[in-house]
């Protein structure tokens, strides 16, 4: 399935269009070059679950916990880890296989641990600068 976004005002059909498509997945992984917006849709798809908390990228934090009525959504950036090791030892299994939304930007940093039914989410930029998210 496939997407197309003309414009960041597009991203929050986008997020209600993945979310409803995505059927009972919770984990999903943004597969995107650096400046793709990957960490920019997150937030849509944020607003669109009802996130209680302003959101940012995780980037230093690797992980970042947002409140919604419905629990817990957790985003994480890889991009710093130096090792699968580091996501070990954060207990990323607990967040992982609890049930809540997890939303994994640069998931290539932790190939191996990557659940097998996790949403693979691809966004590729096109040459007008528009966006088109692909969903498996």
């Amino acid at each position: 399935m496939e997407y197309r976004v003309a414009n960041t005002e597009g991203l929050a059909a986008a997020a209600a269009w993945l979310i409803e498509n995505a059927g009972e997945k919770r984990v999903f992984v943004f597969q995107a070059p650096m400046g793709a917006g990957k960490t920019t849709f997150i937030k849509a798809i944020c607003a669109y679950l009802n996130v209680e908390d302003s959101t940012s990228s995780p980037t230093f934090s690797i992980v970042n916990e947002y409140h919604t009525e419905n629990g817990p959504i957790y985003h994480f950036d890889f991009y710093r880890l130096k090792s699968e090791q580091e996501a070990y030892d954060l207990g990323y299994e607990e967040y992982f296989y609890s049930g809540d939304y997890c939303f994994i930007e640069w998931p290539e940093k932790i190939p191996n641990l990557i659940p097998e039914d996790a949403a693979i989410v691809k966004i590729e930029v096109t040459e007008d600068q528009s966006r088109t998210i692909f969903l498996k």
